[in-house]
């Protein structure tokens, strides 16, 4: 009755709105060159590479954030199955761009996903016709999912988390959110805490596994290119990696930078906005509280004078991440609910965040019990503690080695949700 009543309310406000939905997809660049192929135009020629030959698999990914937590399981697919085809839709126009530089050698067609409309989405599955759907962490839409459980194909919920706010909406209208989740032949979740709350939303146990976190496999360092041919774009000084701040953080950071600068002569910083367009707006930040600053898009190597190398490019955060002395995790100072803090843990380096680390509240407090990462209240917080730690080299040492211990301990998350694959594909699960 849910899916009758959005249906219907879907085409009426289509026919109603037709001409103001037309003007914002025609004015917006990023709307106009992907709406088409969320329709399905140009999906025909794509679907047929391979055609025929082993599995077909639909794995999904909303955008940047979640496709850097799959790498680990779609080279693993690719490994594993080898005459499969594999089909990699994102929501994001940012999200194709990353998983076409990330994933190229593994994938073997990126396409749009598919407006949530039951003909467009019957459309898609027709061509695609997968034997497995899997989708990651987020993004759910009530007509895919159905439709996909209407042909009886597997779908897998991979990465599957359950933040407190989200428990709290899903508590509130189970009659939306219910269905969705019984969509699924398997969640698998990151967490105990995500599994029981999974059930108590009412999900059968029996479609629950907990293979845990894809992040701790996608963090490791050999699943990056090329990373060894990076270079520092300073010739001197302590690094300090500041990685995927929001709008507010950079005012905050700014005077605590200087503050660093002061006490720690030599210190140099590298920040990465995580919406790359807003490089220059940071720069002017930075020059108002004094710090001399650079765009990456101008110069990879930065004039001796230059405090700061601000990231306007795209996917090269993680690799500054191994240079650094220590990194700070951006999006939690202020209430964007973070970002993954095992990137920079990866590689050894000292990890700092802020108070706003809800959407992943479970590994950061493993890793503060563990005692291999350090939280702030606040910027100049952040400041003592990156002092304390850029002075402190054996202190440096260790707090990366303990991430590096957490990281290893944790292992194998990429070889269970395999296997749970496996089942999905044979039929035994369950």
């Amino acid at each position: 009755m849910v899916r009758f009543v959005y249906n219907v309310g879907q085409n009426l406000l289509i026919f109603l709105l037709w001409p103001v939905i037309l003007l914002f997809v025609t004015a917006k660049a990023k709307y106009r060159f992907r709406c088409w192929a969320r329709c399905g135009f140009g999906l025909r020629g794509k679907c047929g590479s391979r055609a025929g030959v082993g599995q077909r698999f639909w794995i999904h990914a909303l955008s940047v954030g979640e496709l850097s937590s799959v790498v680990s399981l779609v080279k693993a697919l690719r490994k594993a199955y080898p005459e499969a085809t594999l089909l990699l839709s994102t929501t994001s126009t940012a999200g194709a761009l990353y998983a076409r530089k990330r994933l190229s050698a593994s994938v073997d067609a990126f396409i749009a996903f598919p407006y949530d409309h039951v003909l467009i989405v019957r459309y898609f599955l027709a061509l695609i016709r997968p034997q497995l759907f899997i989708q990651v962490e987020t993004d759910f839409w009530p007509n895919v999912l159905a439709e996909v459980s209407r042909l009886r194909v597997p779908s897998f919920l991979v990465n599957g988390r359950v933040s407190e706010a989200a428990f709290r909406r899903y508590r509130k209208y189970p009659s939306l959110f219910l269905p969705l989740f019984n969509s699924f032949s398997c969640l698998g979740m990151q967490t105990v805490a995500d599994v029981k709350r999974m059930e108590e939303l009412g999900v059968p146990g029996r479609k629950i596994r907990m293979p845990g976190n894809l992040k701790i496999d996608a963090a490791m360092p050999g699943l990056y290119d090329h990373t060894s041919e990076i270079e520092s774009p300073f010739s001197s000084g302590r690094l300090l990696v500041i990685g995927s701040t929001h709008p507010g953080e950079e005012e905050e950071l700014a005077p605590a930078l200087c503050s660093i600068k002061v006490t720690c002569p030599g210190s140099r910083f590298i920040l990465a906005p995580r919406d790359i367009g807003r490089g220059q707006e940071i720069v002017n930040i930075l020059a108002r509280h004094g710090l001399q600053a650079s765009l990456r898009s101008k110069s990879l190597t930065v004039d001796p004078k230059v405090d700061c190398l601000v990231l306007d490019s795209m996917g090269e955060l993680v690799h500054y991440y191994q240079l650094a002395d220590i990194a700070f995790v951006g999006g939690s100072l202020k209430p964007f609910g973070g970002h993954n803090p095992l990137e920079p843990v990866a590689f050894g380096t000292p990890v700092l965040f802020g108070s706003h680390m809800e959407d992943f509240a479970d590994i950061c407090e493993e890793m503060l019990a563990e005692e291999c990462a350090v939280q702030v209240d606040g910027a100049e917080m952040f400041a003592t503690q990156a002092c304390a730690l850029l002075k402190n080299s054996d202190r440096r040492k260790e707090l990366g080695q303990a991430g590096l211990d957490y990281i290893i301990k944790r292992q194998g998350v990429t070889e269970r949700h395999l296997r749970l694959i496996e089942q999905l594909l044979h039929g035994q699960f369950g």
